[in-house]
């Protein structure tokens, strides 16, 4: 059996050295480095010393894990990177997931968790602790449930954006302040917001205005 590389990068000391012990047990890999920060972990994987697989905090001090998954990817395409964080959030995940890693564990995580991820990854799967794949499948279902805004939420928001009141939008737009109120009110339901900042900021980025 082809052993495979793992390296850590973790800035926890203890969290580090239990993840250490407990790679070292495991007949199927063998820890290649452990790292306190991206920064020396790639400078290692520059010079040749390059892992098969990375398991990776998201908050470390210089680059944080998200920045330094990309770089990774760049660099070493091959090389499969599991997120092993605090952060249960499901915009981390994706912003994770989308720099290039192939799973995201939380730190709760048991042993037997950490043996099943690495199981599945062997098996060309994303490990996922069951509580983030979870809040991936509920963000992906409000996310792509109907927050497709009407042609009149969409005025309404273009004027908001413009720094328009309530006021002068119903002026405008020739309806009632309370019918302002009430597509602002849906449009807040539709994006999944509680602000108009937010919301404008959604529309934006999805071009909906």
């Amino acid at each position: 059996m082809t052993k495979r590389y793992i390296s850590i990068i973790e800035d926890n000391d203890i969290f580090r050295e239990n993840l250490t012990a407990y790679i070292q047990q495991l007949d199927r890999y063998f820890l290649l480095g452990t790292y306190a920060d991206f920064e020396t972990a790639f400078d290692d994987f520059s010079s040749g010393n390059h892992p098969d697989i990375i398991l990776m905090d998201i908050g470390l001090p210089g680059k944080n894990g998200i920045e330094g998954t990309q770089i990774i990817k760049q660099h070493f395409p091959k090389t499969e990177l599991i997120i092993v964080t605090v952060f249960e959030d499901s915009n981390m995940v994706f912003e994770a997931l989308k720099a290039g890693a192939c799973g995201y564990l939380t730190k709760s995580l048991g042993l037997p968790e950490l043996t099943k991820a690495l199981e599945d990854l062997e098996k060309g799967g994303a490990p996922m602790s069951n509580k983030i794949a979870k809040m991936v499948v509920e963000s992906f279902q409000l996310n792509h449930h109907d927050n497709t805004l009407s042609k009149r939420e969409k005025e309404v928001l273009t004027l908001l954006a413009k720094g328009k009141t309530y006021s002068t939008i119903a002026d405008e737009l020739f309806v009632s302040k309370t019918t302002v109120r009430t597509h602002i009110r849906n449009i807040y339901q539709k994006l999944h917001v509680n602000s108009k900042a937010e919301a404008i900021r959604l529309a934006n980025e999805k071009k909906m205005i």
